[in-house]
């Protein structure tokens, strides 16, 4: 006999009746149950990746989070037609929800399907799980929307080909002290107001010792969590800006470094908000004496059948990457332009690329170069050979980012398009110009982005171009205060 209970959450059987989980999630979500008691887990955060790369989802009670493993959690589908400070993009009642999507009419909810393999444990906030979710229509189908679902669909093809893809983090971003918050009402519009912060070290002594010793019990503080969140941490680096930090991470298969990534940057974001202080994921923020941040991506195919590296040249011709690498990066470059939503997705993220910079100005490649778009790390016969893609902001949205990385080298491997030689100056290689903005970016992939269409859906394209295009429209309609200072004045 039903109980109220079991009525309260989601559509009973519903992980089952749609056969959602694959027989690893099922083995741990049996596990699961003795681990909540035993570690006396009160409360669990189902949480699901929006297509900004922000975490969003919902607390529930543990007894409630055992039903939502079998029932799925109702969510508000609303949240997908909004940018990134929460205007709504298209009309909540447009027909189809305005993208052609039958199920969106009316924007009823979704249900968020938890993925037990995800489960951790919270060390900032004592019985308290977190979880990681997949978003599904009320039918069963999956959400053509959800990120985290995309970037599955890219590995099952990469699959189907005899694949893996393996990818290494490595994140700059900056730690600062929290001053003043800003949490008056009159502060609290629409976007707020940023909070004021003060530096918590001095920057401009790259790599030293001693500027990461200035802030050792943050950095403590952080590993430690991390560690305890079984992220792979390599090592935390004294960048240039005054506390700017580098986290890279050991490399992870498939899907687990772009999870990873997720629960890195809102982990970091908590603890430190926690602890006084303001963590920024921001490419370019807007004050004295701060440089940018950029994400690079390392990334290589592995063979399923013996997990041989694919890109490492086997052969006797002296060449840095196998045929197939070589395709791959020809790939990268032939979409680099369209592929820029999804690697720099904000407006912002354009101010860091520059000529003569750490950040590439145009779709290059090299051997060990890091002025080129796309760096080769290692040679002929070195098992570690990868790819290392400079152009991505930290706070790019990471199953996007790392999905378009593997739809456009599928396509270069499809095609075997060849990169042509490496850029010995990429600065000055005779090589297509990345886009200098955010519109460009959007006008290439409205114009070239047919590779991604073909892998993503048309759905989805034409929902990341009404989004973006939304946000390009806000920044354009702001006055700035370049434009206040330059004109109020003199006419």
């Amino acid at each position: 006999m039903r109980t109220p209970h079991e009525s309260s959450v989601g559509q009973i059987g519903f992980v089952t009746r749609h056969g959602l989980w694959s027989d690893a999630q099922q083995a741990a979500a049996e596990q699961l149950d003795a681990r909540l008691r035993s570690e006396d887990i009160r409360r669990v955060r189902i949480a699901w990746c929006d297509q900004h790369g922000i975490a969003r989802g919902k607390t529930l009670t543990t007894p409630d989070f055992l039903l939502a493993m079998r029932n799925g959690q109702d969510f508000q589908t609303a949240t997908l037609i909004m940018d990134t400070t929460n205007n709504v993009v298209v009309p909540l009642f447009a027909k189809e929800g305005g993208f052609g999507v039958r199920e969106l009419a009316g924007f009823p909810d979704a249900l968020l399907i938890p993925d037990p393999t995800t489960f951790r444990t919270l060390p900032w906030t004592p019985g308290t799980g977190w979880v990681l979710s997949d978003m599904y229509f009320q039918s069963g189908a999956p959400v053509p929307f959800c990120s985290r679902q995309l970037m599955r669909r890219t590995l099952a093809d990469l699959e189907s080909r005899g694949y893996d893809y393996m990818a290494g983090l490595e994140v700059e971003f900056y730690i600062t002290k929290l001053e003043d918050r800003k949490l008056t009402p009159e502060q609290s519009g629409w976007p707020p107001d940023p909070p004021t912060v003060s530096t918590v070290a001095h920057g401009f002594q790259y790599l030293t010792e001693i500027r990461n010793d200035e802030i050792d019990d943050i950095l403590v503080l952080l590993q430690d969590a991390l560690t305890d969140l079984d992220l792979p941490l390599r090592s935390m680096e004294d960048e240039w800006g005054p506390g700017q930090s580098e986290f890279t991470f050991d490399p992870q298969i498939g899907m687990d470094s772009a999870d990873a990534m997720l629960l890195f940057r809102t982990a970091v974001k908590q603890i430190c908000r926690r602890n006084g202080l303001h963590a920024t994921f921001m490419t370019k923020p807007a004050l004295p004496n701060f440089f940018s941040s950029g994400w690079h991506l390392h990334q290589s195919l592995v063979a399923r059948d013996g997990a041989r590296n694919a890109f490492t040249n086997r052969g006797d011709d002296g060449a840095a990457l196998s045929d197939l690498g070589r395709y791959f990066v020809g790939g990268l470059l032939e979409h680099a332009s369209a592929g820029s939503v999804f690697a720099t997705p904000t407006i912002n993220g354009y101010k860091r690329f520059a000529p003569f910079s750490f950040a590439p100005d145009r779709a290059s490649w090299a051997v060990e170069n890091r002025g080129a778009m796309i760096r080769v790390l290692g040679g002929p016969g070195d098992e570690t050979t990868h790819v290392e893609n400079r152009v991505g902001e930290p706070c790019a949205n990471p199953y996007l980012y790392m999905a378009s990385q593997i739809v456009a080298g599928l396509d270069g491997v499809d095609r075997q398009l060849d990169p042509g030689p490496p850029d010995p100056e990429p600065y000055a290689a005779d090589r297509r110009p990345l886009p200098v903005s955010l519109d460009r970016a959007v006008d290439a992939l409205e114009a070239e982005g047919g590779v991604f269409r073909t892998a993503l859906g048309d759905p989805f394209v034409d929902f990341v171009l009404t989004i973006k295009r939304h946000e390009i429209g806000r920044y354009n309609a702001h006055v700035s205060d370049w434009e206040q200072r330059e004109y109020f004045e003199v006419y």
